[in-house]
């Protein structure tokens, strides 16, 4: 008879993707069949307390000392061998340290830099391309150097997608791109392009709905540590709340294993549910803005890891900050 652990490891390797996680799967349900078909061991039973002697008084008979002693001891070693239901939450566990929010890609695209604004060309779509001062100066004049050295355009670069979402759910978002590397014989591989093809992003987030935008997203929050954690105690509101900001990636994906979590004003909180936390590949759509899937890397799961988010408090001041420095 299959057990309620085996029967989840059974389901966790037939959904793998990732043969590395399907062997380990695979590894753990043959550890708890091996342990749930090994009998526990009997119990032994205590010996029969000794007949007392009739003495010429009559004396209460007293129970020895090594039987009660038999007992716990026995119970203990029934208890070692039974299988640990805990086990499979424990692999699950660290499956879950492994994984991350990310959305990282490789796009081909002619690429034009100005100190004004660089853009990058899909077809007939153009995109921002940003980098942040500082942290990705050396990318991007490593590339500039490199179009300037071999006089081509077109470059296979790693990105990440910054996606702008409006107000009003009937404006469409704007998209751009945020230089993390380009893809050269002289640059070291990151691993990124052994893994995806041209046009093809790596998606790591929480599938759900947002108020604006009509097509389910996957929303990318950073990455919780205590350096970053840290930081944000230190800094100001406005800081903090752009640095926490979560990049929302509309995607196609009809047949998703999972429904994308929406939000329900009408249910009480406990009621509402969470969104499944996913890792998919997905193919960049350049002339709908959108992004298709491709395949799933890894299995959809409940708990996501630990992430960064602004509070309503810091919101709300970051916007008056906002509101006042435009007037």
């Amino acid at each position: 008879m299959t057990t309620p652990q085996e029967a989840k490891l059974q389901n966790l390797i037939a959904t793998a993707t990732n043969p590395k996680q399907k062997a380990m799967y695979e590894a753990l349900l043959k550890k708890v069949k091996t342990q749930s078909s090994s009998p526990a061991p009997e119990t032994p039973s205590p010996s029969p307390l000794p007949k007392p002697v009739k003495p010429s008084k009559p004396k209460p008979q007293i129970s020895t000392p090594e039987v009660e002693a038999k007992q716990p001891q026995a119970s203990e070693k029934v208890e070692a061998n039974q299988p640990q239901a805990s086990e499979v939450e424990a692999v699950e566990q660290q499956s879950l340290e492994q994984v991350e929010f990310q959305g990282i890609g490789i796009l081909k695209a002619e690429v034009h830099l100005t100190e004004e604004r660089s853009i990058i060309k899909l077809g007939d779509q153009e995109y921002r391309l940003f980098y942040i001062p500082g942290r990705r100066q050396k990318a991007y004049n490593a590339l500039k150097k490199e179009i300037e050295t071999t006089g081509n355009l077109v470059q296979r670069l790693i990105v990440y997608p910054k996606l702008f979402h409006f107000p009003r759910k009937e404006q469409p978002h704007g998209i751009g791109f945020q230089l993390v590397g380009f893809v050269s014989d002289k640059n070291t591989k990151s691993g990124v392009e052994e893994e995806l093809k041209d046009g093809e992003f790596r998606l790591c987030g929480l599938w759900q709905f947002i108020p604006v935008c009509r097509v389910p997203c996957i929303s990318i929050f950073r990455n919780f540590n205590d350096e970053r954690l840290a930081w944000i105690k230190e800094a100001d509101p406005t800081r903090k709340v752009k640095f926490m900001k979560a990049s929302h990636i509309p995607l196609l994906w009809k047949d998703a294993p999972v429904r994308p979590f929406r939000f329900n004003p009408k249910l009480e909180k406990e009621e509402q549910g969470k969104p499944h936390f996913v890792q998919v590949k997905a193919k960049f759509l350049p002339d709908r803005d959108l992004f298709g899937f491709v395949e799933e890397l890894a299995p959809p799961i409940e708990k996501s890891p630990r992430f960064l988010k602004a509070s309503k408090k810091d919101k709300a001041i970051a916007k008056l900050a906002q509101t006042e420095s435009q007037s």
